[in-house]
């Protein structure tokens, strides 16, 4: 049972930290995808919410417009916390209505969602100067999904989401998130997905806090003859792992001639 409520908000827009946006806005608190590997679930440290990271959902209301004077030149992602396509933006289109007032910036305005809600929003895509769309995606596996992201969408129209908005000529690209050790393919992702994608992001699998056990748990059970890898990661901390993948996937990509950036969090690990 998810808890919904309606709060009100003074604005949609805050600034962010994140290396490649300069604002983010978050229509929802809260993420109904039930992702077992969510990073996004330190969030309820301030929400107030007894209710487990799932479970709820806040719909956010603000009457005020957004100020886009100051957002000239600026990079700004929707859904940096949470999905601006969960099921529930069907019904509320809060997205939607953010949407309409950004059609006339002048801001680089990109979306990452999990979600192929956003085929209903072509229309208001085409009519933003500078926007582009992320679908995330880490296995072609939709038994895997299942287990670890079960309430989104599933892969087959997740990658159909991805040719429709190429086909309606919306700038795309694939967020490879989280590349789970020993279990995403991400030549097999690629080689499915870029007669439709403009370029792939890559991020590793970060585990911290609550879900940490979470996910080694799901391993042991599912994957248990990959534990030894995910001890040497996790446990041991070393990155070797993060670093010969980080190598494979420049050359591969260099190779294809694929635009492509890696967000492994290892300083390490250099970004292409």
């Amino acid at each position: 049972m998810i808890t919904v409520k309606e709060i009100n908000v003074n604005a949609y827009i805050t600034k962010s930290k994140l290396p490649d946006a300069d604002f983010v806005i978050n229509p929802y608190i809260g993420c109904t995808h039930k992702c077992i590997y969510c990073y996004a679930e330190f969030m309820k440290r301030f929400t107030n919410h007894n209710e487990d990271w799932g479970d709820f959902i806040d719909v956010k209301l603000s009457s005020k417009p957004m100020k886009l004077d100051k957002m000239k030149n600026k990079t700004i992602l929707i859904g940096s916390v949470t999905d601006a396509y969960n099921p529930y933006e069907k019904k509320h289109q809060i997205t939607r209505k953010i949407l309409e007032q950004l059609v006339n910036c002048n801001s680089h305005i990109e979306v990452l969602t999990k979600s192929d809600l956003v085929l209903r929003d072509i229309d208001l895509f085409k009519q933003i100067k500078d926007f582009r769309i992320g679908i995330s995606l880490n296995t072609l596996d939709d038994s895997f999904r299942k287990s670890t992201e079960p309430f989104a969408s599933s892969v087959e129209r997740r990658i159909n989401a991805l040719r429709v908005l190429h086909e309606n000529g919306i700038e795309t690209y694939l967020f490879m998130s989280p590349i789970f050790p020993g279990i995403t393919d991400f030549k097999k992702l690629i080689n499915e997905t870029k007669e439709y994608v403009d370029s792939f992001c890559f991020e590793n699998l970060n585990l911290r806090g609550a879900y940490s056990g979470r996910v080694l748990s799901f391993i042991d059970k599912n994957y248990n003859h990959l534990n030894d890898i995910y001890t040497k990661i996790y446990k041991k901390k070393d990155m070797t792992y993060w670093e010969s993948l980080s190598t494979e996937i420049n050359d591969f990509c260099s190779e294809n001639k694929l635009n492509h950036k890696l967000y492994f969090y290892h300083e390490k690990i250099k970004k292409p």
